[in-house]
């Protein structure tokens, strides 16, 4: 995944910073607690596509 891809993109929501995490290939904003999949490196920024992140995952 291009790192500056991922300094560019927001949340498609509130507008907010979204953290990477490779290991699971998602983009997380911590404020909706939403996670955007990353399918063959592409940033799938579509909130019906998002799932939704607990806050154990969040720390």
């Amino acid at each position: 995944m291009d790192h500056k891809l991922i300094d560019v993109l927001v949340c498609p929501l509130c507008k907010g910073e979204l953290q990477y995490k490779k290991d699971a290939k998602e983009l997380i904003c911590r404020f909706d607690k939403l996670a955007y999949p990353i399918r063959d490196d592409i940033p799938v920024m579509l909130e019906e596509q998002a799932r939704k992140v607990s806050s154990e995952e969040l720390d």
